[in-house]
């Protein structure tokens, strides 16, 4: 009778290398994109609408108190891309960023699906965030050096989506 010996399956650093370049890219990708659009918003840089025109196409789309809306969303796509680059409180980040484009898929739901007035464009960008919140921001990111943050877990990402899931809804629901 022969017996098999299955090999060790320890994660090294060296094997997770791959993946944590990955996130890497996506998390900057997707962060810095996400970050030029909150300063559309917010300052009007990259030919953007700005405050005021941001809060008028805001009002014509049923949200109330528009110049608010348009600095929260603003605020949620800037800083919150700026946290999702560098992957600093990473699940905090994806919720505000996801929570913000939950909201634009409603805007822009009923165009189809193909761009120019399509959702392919937000469903990618929701999708890279999910991919962010479950996977974590891997190891080159702010939260794997800062000593006092809590080793990333799936529950994190979990909560993130929760969170992003309930404030989008919240939001939705006071839109006329």
């Amino acid at each position: 009778m022969t017996t098999t010996t299955a090999a060790p399956t320890t994660t090294t650093a060296a094997s997770t290398l791959p993946t944590d370049l990955g996130l890497l890219v996506l998390r900057l990708a997707l962060g810095l994109t996400m970050a030029v659009h909150g300063s559309q918003k917010l300052f009007g840089w990259f030919d953007g609408a700005g405050i005021d025109r941001t809060a008028k196409f805001f009002e014509s789309q049923g949200y109330p108190a528009s110049k608010a809306a348009a600095i929260l969303a603003g605020i949620c796509e800037g800083f919150g891309g700026l946290a999702l680059a560098i992957g600093l409180l990473t699940p905090l980040a994806a919720a505000a960023v996801l929570g913000t484009m939950l909201n634009a898929i409603s805007v822009r739901w009923g165009g189809g699906f193909f761009a120019p007035k399509g959702v392919e464009y937000e469903v990618l960008i929701i999708a890279s965030i999910v991919t962010i919140a479950l996977a974590g921001p891997g190891r080159f990111a702010v939260d794997s050096v800062v000593g006092f943050l809590r080793p990333y877990r799936l529950v994190y990402g979990f909560a993130a989506i929760a969170l992003a899931l309930v404030t989008a809804g919240v939001v939705l629901l006071v839109r006329n």
